[in-house]
């Protein structure tokens, strides 16, 4: 489905934008449920009155059907490695972000995290690691169900940060560290660009990958899910075959400056 261009720009640049990934009829069965979930009027903004409300897991047959679509499975085996992630048969969780003018106190850049450490709160996820391995995570996942122009909140990211990551990560060993104490600043000199695109986009990210939020100064609300990718086995630096690296791996790899 990625030609190798695009699979090149994902190792450089740490993510690949999909286009229709999934259908606009999907998108919208699915933001009539997440408008319910809301108790906002869809046709009255004066009950738009929080800046952002956060949606749980939803499993119902639009979101399983728009995170199983042929064209994205063919990208995972591609960017993963067949037979080496899960289909997730949800989308996690969805910060609708509706306009206004208020700092929603947000948008701090930042690496997702992937996995409880000894010391971390299951339940708190802020409490959570990441590490060299990107344990518990293979991708960063952006789901657009509504248009998302440069006005609508579009998640920004930085272009090539995932390998600044990656470097950062490496002498933490297998511990990692929790995202809470993780400083990207390193990452501050990167180029940015927004998320942006119609409802059925699909930004397929490395896990490494520095981004951040931001308030929503359009006009109409942006419904967005970001779940991750989870991994069938762990990913792995060090592999027999030189072959079978997959371009996740191979992007930190080349961070690592282990290519040979």
């Amino acid at each position: 489905m990625l030609n190798n261009t695009q699979i090149q720009d994902f190792i450089n640049q740490g993510y690949v934008k999909i286009d229709e990934a999934f259908s606009p009829t999907l998108a919208e069965q699915a933001r009539a449920i997440l408008w319910k979930a809301t108790g906002c009027d869809p046709e009255n903004p004066a009950t738009w009155t929080q800046p952002v409300v956060w949606l749980g897991e939803y499993g119902q047959a639009p979101f399983a059907q728009a995170a199983n679509t042929p064209k994205l499975q063919q990208a995972f085996d591609q960017l993963v490695g067949q037979g080496r992630w899960h289909p997730r048969q949800s989308l996690g969780s969805f910060p609708v972000r509706f306009p206004t003018a208020e700092d929603t106190g947000d948008g701090g850049w930042h690496v997702d995290a992937s996995f409880p450490g000894e010391d971390s709160d299951p339940a708190n996820y802020l409490s959570w690691r990441v590490n060299v391995h990107s344990k518990g995570r293979a991708l960063l996942m952006l789901f657009l169900f509504s248009d998302v122009d440069e006005a609508d909140a579009p998640t920004r990211i930085r272009v090539g940060s995932h390998k600044i990551v990656a470097k950062l990560l490496e002498p933490l060993g297998e511990a990692g560290v929790s995202i809470m104490q993780f400083d990207v600043r390193a990452s501050d000199g990167c180029k940015e660009v927004l998320a942006t695109g119609a409802a059925g986009t699909v930004y397929l990210c490395h896990p490494f990958l520095v981004h951040a939020a931001q308030t929503n100064r359009g006009t109409q609300p942006r419904f967005m899910a970001q779940p991750p990718l989870f991994p069938a086995e762990p990913l792995q630096l060090e592999r027999a075959d030189a072959d079978v690296y997959s371009p996740v791996e191979i992007a930190i790899r080349e961070a690592l400056n282990q290519t040979s």
